[in-house]
């Protein structure tokens, strides 16, 4: 299935448009802001989505796509797929296309190491990487962006590196296979990767500084380096960036499952991408993991009060979700029993999407939660019970993530596929 009619327009870039379109946004009542740096969502129920995908010119995930992937894949769509928390894509069905004719692609997400401790939302993305690298049986690289949070962040570059390793022993302890995963810090890997820098080359020069601004919002105050660092982004979505991986092989195809806020850096790639002879990157889109006091803010590593971190005890997590945790429900128990409550606005029911699997118990307690019949201390002891283990098993295999594993997998190597 091709994209809309409106995708080419948006990834021309045109900056008259970017800049209208920011203007509408900064002007009109109602709207939300997305950009890589910022999600403010004008309704206490969060970020409409569908404005978004409109906005963007992505496709939404329907029926037709989720049945494929299961056929495909011949195992159930993920739960964050079924549930529209994976609610966007950009090329998914050529991902399918070349999976089904036996041509490979490979995965690439990444995270942006600010702080030594990530929280649950940081999970999302690499849960759902997990579920798809074991589906499909593809390479994976992990893009550690510590020197753009030296770049943003009042980090020194040793810092910001050092969180990128502390960073990665997380996203290995989601149980990625070694033999199928590389993860590199931006900081030590470009200086070793000539093939890697070239293709930053051939993107910071089809993009112009004009073009750079309308996308992202700099500034004429932003320093060269926020100017240059979408490049650097941009260039894991190339095969050839990782010649101990693909050989010289520039044509493999790359699926990026990311969070929506991230795609302005890929409809500048898939811009580029034809213009240097390389393919489109294909996307698959999140949705915002929401902030404890609600859904119109995602959560943020520098106020711990709003996340619950993967260091978080058990008394730790039971405390931020009965005080912090917003309550959809009414204002008394009798209130609540006659109206129910809004599982919409309810932080604790809307945490049980992403991390409860089973379909029918959490139609169940929908249904209770919405009739009054479950009330908000209950709803969210349920939730207490899913997340304590989850978090203490996890770090449980943080722990066990030596550093001679760490470095393996940081390591540039061959992977268990030929290309």
């Amino acid at each position: 299935m091709a994209e809309n009619d409106a995708t080419p327009a948006i990834e021309k870039m045109d900056i008259n448009e970017e800049k209208k379109e920011k203007e509408n946004i900064d002007e009109e009542e109602g709207e939300d802001l997305v950009d890589p740096w910022s999600v403010l969502s004008a309704s206490a129920k969060g970020v409409d989505y569908d404005k978004l995908i409109k906005r963007f010119g992505s496709q939404k995930i329907d029926q037709t796509l989720l049945e494929r992937i299961e056929k495909v894949t011949g195992k159930p769509p993920h739960h964050l797929l079924r549930r529209g928390i994976f609610f966007s894509h950009r090329d998914m069905h050529k991902i399918l296309d070349l999976y089904e004719k036996g041509k490979p692609f490979f995965l690439y997400t990444g995270r942006g190491p600010s702080s030594d401790a990530m929280h649950l939302g940081h999970l999302i993305p690499f849960i759902f990487t997990k579920y798809l690298q074991d589906s499909f049986n593809v390479p994976l690289v992990v893009q550690l962006t510590d020197d753009e949070k030296f770049l943003w962040k009042d980090l020194k570059v040793e810092q910001a590196n050092k969180l990128a390793y502390a960073n990665a022993k997380d996203i290995i302890a989601c149980g990625f296979d070694i033999n199928k995963t590389f993860i590199f810090s931006d900081i030590d890997y470009i200086g070793s990767s000539s093939a890697f820098y070239q293709n930053m080359l051939r993107v910071q020069r089809c993009v112009t500084f004009n073009q750079v601004k309308g996308i992202f919002g700099f500034g004429d105050s932003d320093c060269i380096g926020k100017i240059s660092f979408p490049a650097t982004q941009a260039a894991p979505s190339f095969s050839n960036s990782f010649p101990h991986i693909f050989g010289n092989k520039k044509n493999i195809q790359c699926l990026i499952p990311c969070a929506i806020d991230q795609d302005p850096y890929f409809r500048m790639t898939r811009d580029v991408a034809p213009r240097i002879g390389y393919p489109k990157p294909a996307l698959l889109h999140s949705q915002f993991f929401p902030a404890l006091q609600g859904a119109q803010t995602k959560m943020s590593s520098s106020d711990p009060t709003s996340s619950i971190f993967l260091t978080d005890t058990d008394k730790q997590i039971k405390t931020k979700i009965n005080k912090y945790a917003f309550s959809g429900g009414g204002a008394t128990i009798e209130e609540h029993r006659e109206k129910g409550g809004d599982c919409e606005l309810d932080i604790a029911y809307q945490y049980l999407t992403f991390f409860l699997e089973d379909d029918e118990k959490l139609e169940q307690i929908r249904q209770d939660y919405s009739s009054g019949k479950l009330l908000t201390g209950e709803l969210k002891k349920m939730l207490i019970e899913i997340l304590q283990p989850m978090v203490r098993e996890h770090r449980e295999r943080r722990a066990a993530v030596t550093d001679e594993t760490l470095k393996e997998f940081m390591t540039p190597r061959k992977l268990a596929f030929d290309f």
